[in-house]
């Protein structure tokens, strides 16, 4: 009846990352806006997170969610992108810029203003390397965040501990 968690000794492999229709990879994403790459970056993120959390274990769907928002809530991964930025091409660096520098009119509660954007501006790198049809980019890029997040949430862990 209760299924047990299930946890492999080697790491999981890296989640496939899907090829755009041949409709949305014919647009011209250098002409596109940073809010609308993010757009289509936040749907591309999501889906690698909620691979790479399946992939790793079993749950239910409550606990697979608060996983999944480890990786993609604005705090993260205005963390993630900090880390992320030194790795990126000039062109990717573009994109991300882009997406950071879009003003969304809005806010979500208990972020702040500096984390929103750099979210943005991850998810932008995310959708602009999509609609280009880098998926081994975005493969590499995810894997480095899925890196982060662990170190990330160990360093919370041992942070509430010691509190």
């Amino acid at each position: 009846m209760f299924r047990k968690k299930r946890v492999s000794a080697a790491p999981a492999a890296q989640p496939r990352v899907p090829e755009p229709p041949v409709s949305v990879a014919e647009t011209q994403p250098e002409k596109l806006n940073g809010l609308t790459l993010a757009y289509i970056g936040d749907a591309v993120y999501e889906l690698m997170a909620r691979e790479t959390i399946l992939a790793r274990e079993a749950g239910n769907v409550n606990q697979l969610h608060e996983k999944t928002v480890s990786f993609s809530n604005a705090a993260f991964q205005s963390y993630v992108s900090k880390a992320l930025e030194p790795l990126l091409t000039e062109e990717e660096a573009a994109a991300f810029r882009r997406g950071r520098n879009a003003r969304p009119g809005h806010v979500p509660k208990n972020k702040t203003q500096a984390q929103y954007h750099r979210a943005t501006g991850l998810e932008a790198l995310f959708g602009y390397l999509y609609l280009t049809k880098q998926t081994a980019r975005i493969a590499e890029l995810f894997g480095a965040v899925v890196k982060i997040n662990e170190e990330y949430e160990h360093a919370k862990r041992t942070e509430e501990q010691n509190a």
